[in-house]
């Protein structure tokens, strides 16, 4: 497609693509290729290590301008202060492991890592490395505090790595990248206006002071749809059960525990909201009566647990609705779309959005999961295995689709 045709390009962006010593620096040549076909302007920086697997004149070949690489000896004065104050975005791709340390700490040791500090503009990180480091728990944290700042970093895909292993390591496709660009640079702002309300994560149900019932639900489908709203324009409530997770920037973020905890919560903020996305997995049962003691394994060599059901919030909600388009989540291990159209049907919704939990790679946990849209009208539509922040995309897109297509809720789209 010609790029001035293109709905998303980058004509005319100004970019720092930033490249640290990974096996996979080859794989940036085809990302500043990428770039520049889109009409971006691209500034390469390079540590000393990524020098190592590419001559820095294959980027400056490729990009018309010289390459940064020292931030002593740079051939443009004060670069770390002026190439990050001229640039709309940097991505850094690919991010070792150490560079990932730097930028969590805040070390500025190198050009690459100084400029990272004088940065105003959006960073995106597509990290690279061994898959035994990418889990590692100190890669984990500072990934995490990364993040909490507001960095994007794209979880590296699994695949054969240079080790010889086939793990979590590799650099994200090229199209992902590009999508995170496009999604910081041009964002849509079609959800301006709107007042979103999504629900998160697992609720726990205490048996005792210490031990409670609770699911498998890390809240990461939740979260991203919350920080896809917020980057399409929409004011958020995020209502969160436990998670690991950090409270999205920009969003309100409103963290609970059981089940009742969670209906309250959702029933403050229901009425003055235009949309409600249900994809948190709230407990089914809870303890009738919670001891107030914990509970002792001396003398016993069984416990029964007398249990009764939580609220069911869906349909509660469902019951004082007035205009909210409503979309719930259905989490099956078997004949998932028969149950997930039960569940449409009896909860009133407008959509519902049915995934196998029990797939490979994907459901609880997962980064990545596949699921099918259905509607209340019929329509059904499946969307394969992909990130959870592209899906969140994908899922909120539909939702805009059935409020373009009810003239009932036309109010959701001004």
């Amino acid at each position: 497609m010609d790029e001035t045709q293109s709905p998303i390009n980058l004509w005319g962006k100004r970019l720092v693509l930033g490249v640290t010593g990974s096996i996979a620096a080859y794989k940036a040549v085809g990302l500043l290729r990428a770039f520049a076909r889109e009409g971006a302007a691209v500034s390469v920086v390079m540590t000393q290590a990524a020098t190592k697997f590419v001559t820095p004149l294959t980027f400056e070949v490729l990009s018309g301008k010289r390459v940064a690489t020292d931030l002593f000896e740079s051939h443009e004065e004060m670069a770390h202060l002026i190439v990050p104050g001229q640039a709309q975005a940097i991505i850094v791709a690919p991010a070792t492991a150490n560079f990932l340390a730097k930028a969590a700490l805040g070390l500025a040791d190198d050009l690459l890592s100084t400029m990272l500090l004088n940065a105003q503009c959006p960073v995106i990180v597509a990290p690279a490395m061994d898959g035994d480091m990418w889990t590692h728990p100190t890669v984990v944290q500072h990934v995490q505090v990364l993040r909490g700042r507001g960095v994007v970093v794209l979880d590296p895909e699994v695949g054969p790595l240079a080790s010889g292993q086939v793990a979590q390591g590799r650099l994200p496709a090229e199209s992902r990248i590009l999508d995170a660009v496009h999604a910081a640079l041009i964002p849509q702002q079609d959800w301006q206006g709107q007042r979103v309300l999504v629900s998160a994560g697992p609720t726990q149900e205490p048996i005792d002071p210490v031990r409670f019932i609770s699911n498998r639900s890390s809240g990461k489908m939740g979260y991203a749809i919350a920080e896809a709203a917020r980057d399409r324009g929409a004011e958020v409530v995020l209502v969160t059960g436990p998670a690991a997770l950090a409270p999205p920037p920009g969003v309100t973020t409103v963290s609970v525990n059981t089940a009742s905890e969670m209906s309250d919560a959702l029933s403050l903020h229901f009425l003055s909201s235009t949309v409600l996305i249900m994809a948190a997995a709230v407990a089914d049962f809870r303890l009738k009566m919670p001891a107030e003691q914990k509970l002792k394994k001396q003398g016993k060599s069984e416990l029964i647990l007398e249990l009764e059901s939580t609220p069911d919030i869906l349909a509660m909600l469902s019951a004082r609705r007035t205009s909210q388009i409503m979309v719930g989540f259905a989490a099956e291990t078997e004949q998932v779309l028969s149950h997930a159209k039960d569940k449409l049907r009896e909860k009133g919704l407008d959509l519902i959005v049915a995934n196998d939990v029990a797939q490979a790679g994907g459901g609880f946990g997962s980064d990545d999961n596949a699921v099918v849209i259905l509607s209340a009208t019929g329509e059904q539509k499946a969307l394969g295995l992909m990130p959870k922040r592209r899906l969140a995309d994908k899922i909120l897109t539909a939702v805009r689709e059935l409020c373009l297509s009810a003239p009932r809720r036309e109010s959701l789209v001004e």
